[in-house]
């Protein structure tokens, strides 16, 4: 059994994998923002712990993960203002991976998108300050100490999950479902071989097992 803190714990992928990891056995620590989310959140087996990491400091964040093997970032600004959008996935994100190796959490995984990294998109663009933000926050993670490992799922929807990926070089955004990408990290904390890698998806026709096992045979 691993302690396991998911940061953003009412959003629908958390919400799908604090059932998956509870139903593994592990004790997680769902984080989020609204007290009114209580009672969804326990309903998963999580243990629910209300706090803004907008507005932690590093040293608190290191002190509400202390005792944990492992942090999931599944948090996200939800298509704010550009300034909340950098809060919270640029600036949180990143306070939250320090907070981590400080609190000895040192197996790190991140949601992040298909594609992700400064890729030329306009200041213009709504999809600026995501992109950015994102690409920052991945880029620390990278260079942090932590045994780190970036998903990157291509369109979320609210399709029920397949259970089935496909991944690897040669394939391009398409669309997973939310279940699957809560189904793919779930199987990533357990495979600690996958650690410094990025690993982009869409559904597909291969069981997420088989392939995560061939994405850490490379």
């Amino acid at each position: 059994m691993s302690r396991i803190a998911i940061i953003g714990g009412h959003g629908k992928v958390a919400l799908h994998l604090a059932r998956r990891l509870t139903a593994a056995n592990h004790s997680v620590t769902s984080v989020f923002r609204n007290p009114d989310h209580t009672a969804d959140v326990e309903d998963t087996g999580a243990a629910a712990k209300v706090a803004d990491v907008q507005a932690l400091s590093t040293e608190e964040m290191a002190e509400l993960l202390r005792g944990h093997d492992a942090v999931v970032w599944t948090a996200g600004a939800g298509g704010g203002s550009p300034e909340r959008t950098f809060a919270v996935d640029r600036d949180a994100a990143i306070r939250s991976m320090d907070a981590a190796e400080a609190a000895g959490a040192k197996r790190y995984v991140m949601v992040s998108y298909f594609g992700a990294g400064k890729d030329g998109v306009p200041e213009d663009d709504g999809f600026y300050a995501y992109a950015e933000a994102k690409a920052d926050a991945d880029e620390h993670l990278r260079a942090s100490g932590l045994d780190w490992t970036i998903l990157g799922p291509s369109a979320l929807t609210l399709d029920p999950g397949t259970g089935r990926i496909e991944t690897g070089s040669g394939v391009t955004g398409s669309q997973v479902s939310r279940e699957d990408v809560a189904h793919v990290a779930a199987e990533v904390l357990d495979r600690p071989e996958t650690a410094g890698r990025t690993i982009e998806f869409n559904n597909g026709t291969t069981p997420v097992a088989e392939a995560l096992d061939a994405v850490a045979a490379q």
